[in-house]
């Protein structure tokens, strides 16, 4: 069983054309899951809907609960970038589990998106991978202990 909790990030915004603007919305995993024909087991909790600079300690704090009070062994979240190694970091605490943290850099409902190919990497690295938490993000695996986005490349980088 893998075990999906999502926080928010610019995966799940959408953009009201009104406003000019984007907002975090209902989450799109499901719908990605559904669509790529993902058939192994899975659940998909929503806990949040934050844009990931508007996370704070006790949302993280909220995420580190969730995760271990979860009877899966492999915990895919989906975060926003701007502060998923943070987040990581948080979680690193948690031994027990493959945690891996995924996210993407445009959101899900566009065209072009990086959000499908993000979540199916991450959920293919969670069955894949040794108990830790990572970052896979663009087809690479992170330690978010030593990692960060560069914001100005749009990717993550090992420190």
């Amino acid at each position: 069983m893998i075990e999906v909790f999502t926080t928010g990030g610019t995966i799940d915004k959408v953009y009201f054309d009104a406003l000019s603007e984007y907002h975090v919305g209902e989450t799109t995993l499901p719908d990605i899951l559904a669509e790529n024909n993902v058939h192994a087991p899975h659940r998909v909790t929503q806990l949040m809907r934050k844009d990931s600079l508007e996370l704070t300690d006790a949302d993280r704090a909220t995420i580190c609960e969730a995760v271990a009070a979860s009877d899966a062994p492999h915990i895919l979240i989906t975060h926003g970038t701007d502060t998923m190694v943070e987040t990581g970091k948080a979680l690193s605490g948690l031994t027990d589990k493959t945690i891996v943290l995924t996210g993407s850099l445009q959101p899900a409902r566009i065209k072009n998106s990086d959000a499908a190919f993000n979540v199916g990497f991450a959920f293919a690295a969670v069955q894949a991978l040794p108990p830790g938490v990572y970052v896979a993000m663009n087809g690479q695996i992170f330690d978010p202990r030593v990692s960060h986005k560069d914001r100005a490349a749009g990717r993550f980088v090992n420190d």
